[in-house]
């Protein structure tokens, strides 16, 4: 499991005085930049053979400025084209968020998914 930790900024929050929901697929995204390595050493654009077909997030409690966040990331279901990372978010010891998100391992150039080679699938696997 990889972990990284978010300091939430007060633009962040919303009227309400929490984190604003759109805030936490950013965060997701970018605590799946380990995954992204797997694939993409460096992660260079002119390079890329990721791409997202689906994102979900389910909100458990209010997330505050002020506190940070721990997003807590593991690839789950690899399959023969696409693997899932699956994503929660604490804070304060409490899940505050949790979610998926579906990647296609792609070809860009002939716009279409590829399958996963062995070796990259073994890397996915370790970070189950």
């Amino acid at each position: 499991m990889l972990s990284c930790t978010m300091e939430p900024r007060f633009c962040e929050t919303d009227a309400l005085g929490h984190i604003n929901n759109t805030v936490v697929p950013m965060w997701f995204e970018t605590a799946r930049g380990p995954v992204f390595e797997v694939f993409n050493p460096g992660q260079d654009l002119s390079k890329w053979n990721v791409i997202l077909r689906k994102i979900d997030v389910d909100f458990i409690a209010q997330i505050y400025h002020g506190h940070s966040v721990e997003i807590r990331t593991r690839v789950g279901h690899v399959g023969i084209s696409s693997f899932v990372c699956e994503h929660e978010a604490w804070q304060r010891g409490e899940l505050v968020a949790k979610g998926t998100a579906v990647m296609i391992y792609f070809d860009f150039a002939q716009q279409c998914k590829q399958e996963i080679p062995a070796a990259l699938r073994a890397e996915l696997e370790k970070l189950s």
